[in-house]
């Protein structure tokens, strides 16, 4: 049970006269409260609230000589009033305001001060309002840490238990997702597994590991998902126990300025693909790219292009989304036309939608030498691709589809990705 420690501003609260003629009175409170961090209660003591109840009961109270025992009632509107239930009976009874600093409701976070519900905010003043960004500063700017985003596919074809990442000392925010029939593992930095180690399966729940709690899910459906607010006091050792062809393992987490450079050199070593961190930076073309070859017809010669049709709007991306076979993140590597067809060269960097496995780097098709809508080498996008077999099942292709879905990759879009996957019926 936290206190309060109510500290004086020194200006008059909002409606008083200044103390000077002429001089205009400050808005806001005159009181500014903050939380002591004190030591929890111990087990078994009695609530903060329950005392309260209880100094009323064997006292008469509503105008007669009835006595009764009192206890907390937290079906009342106001949950700062001492609302209290008469044991054995049908009805409650407000004794005015609880004390400041009683706990708003069982297991809230929120403290009751004069009367209103607060929150402390992360300076430890209450109804302030303030935050830790993802690097664990009160009121920061996520400028203190980088941001990994990566996923593993780099894996082999038999059963067993694969190497994922090293989650390093001071990672917050972890999150790690996989959908298939494969199983998530995670070993601490004793050697000793926290979760689905020595293949035995773990139930899904909260588990204990590196200074922090790791919560996993396993759905009904083929996906598990691993959650953890850090900071990690120690390293941890992400695995995959392999029982089918791994569809990716994406992985996600935020660590310090200078954990960042210790972490990318063990994932040169394990021969990961190079992403840069958030924020990312523009990265420059070769020289070639920026080069416009030069006419040599003294007339400017026509587009043979015509151009694109719309393709922008929520019904075509679900369209697309929902109809295609694959949906995933990818950086265009280069592009070559062949024949009446434009070949792509790409690196997959995160799967959303995945009917069949898929390599790191692949080959997507589109059709025409004028596919669209066209991808720009050395840029990210957002495709939605089908699978195409030839009858004969001699071509077992990628295809972009002409007017298909192809977004450069925001997060902003990454989002709207997301979305399109929970309202595809089935």
């Amino acid at each position: 049970m936290g206190n309060l420690r109510p500290g004086e501003v020194e200006w008059p609260a909002s409606g008083h006269a200044g103390k000077f003629p002429g001089e205009q009175p400050c808005p806001g409170d005159s009181h500014e409260y903050r939380l002591c961090q004190l030591p929890d209660c111990s087990p078994g003591a009695v609530p903060f609230r329950d005392l309260q109840c209880a100094l009323y009961n064997g006292r008469p109270v509503l105008g007669t000589q009835e006595t009764y025992q009192w206890v907390p009632f937290h079906g009342a509107p106001n949950q700062c009033d001492l609302n209290c239930l008469a044991e054995g009976q049908t009805f409650y009874h407000s004794f005015g305001r609880v004390l400041d600093g009683t706990p708003c409701s069982p297991g809230a976070q929120g403290l009751c001060v004069a009367g209103r519900c607060l929150n402390a905010g992360c300076d430890g003043v209450l109804g302030s309002g303030a935050l830790e960004d993802r690097c664990g500063r009160c009121g920061g700017a996520n400028d203190s840490c980088l941001f990994v985003q990566r996923v593993f596919r780099d894996a082999g074809a038999f059963a067993g238990y694969w190497n994922v990442t090293l989650i390093p000392v001071g990672a917050r925010h972890i999150r790690v997702v996989q959908r298939s029939r494969n199983y998530l593992a995670l070993m601490g930095g004793n050697g000793r597994y926290v979760l689905n180690g020595n293949w035995a399966v773990s139930p899904p729940g909260t588990y204990d590991a590196a200074g922090t709690r790791v919560v996993y899910t396993r759905a009904a459906g083929p996906e598990e998902t691993l959650h953890a607010a850090g900071p990690t006091s120690q390293d941890l050792l992400l695995q995959v126990l392999l029982r089918e062809p791994n569809p990716g393992v994406q992985f996600e987490f935020w660590l310090p300025h200078e954990s960042y450079g210790p972490f990318q050199a063990q994932a040169q070593v394990q021969g990961w693909a190079q992403r840069q961190p958030q924020p990312r930076e523009v990265e420059p073309q070769p020289p070639q790219l920026l080069e416009r070859p030069v006419a040599h017809a003294p007339t400017r010669t026509p587009d043979p292009c015509p151009p694109c049709p719309d393709t922008r709007g929520r019904a075509h991306r679900l369209l697309h989304y929902c109809g295609s076979d694959f949906v995933f993140q990818a950086r265009v590597l280069g592009s070559h036309r062949q024949a009446q067809e434009t070949r792509y060269e790409v690196r997959i960097l995160l799967i959303y939608k995945n009917r069949s496995p898929l390599r790191t780097r692949e080959y997507v098709w589109a059709p025409g030498p004028c596919p669209c809508p066209p991808l720009a080498p050395h840029r990210e996008y957002l495709l939605a691709i089908r699978r195409l077999v030839s009858p004969d099942g001699t071509q077992d292709r990628l295809l972009l589809p002409h007017a298909g879905y192809a977004r450069p990759w925001s997060p902003a879009e990454d989002s709207r990705a997301r979305l399109a996957a929970r309202r595809c019926p089935g």
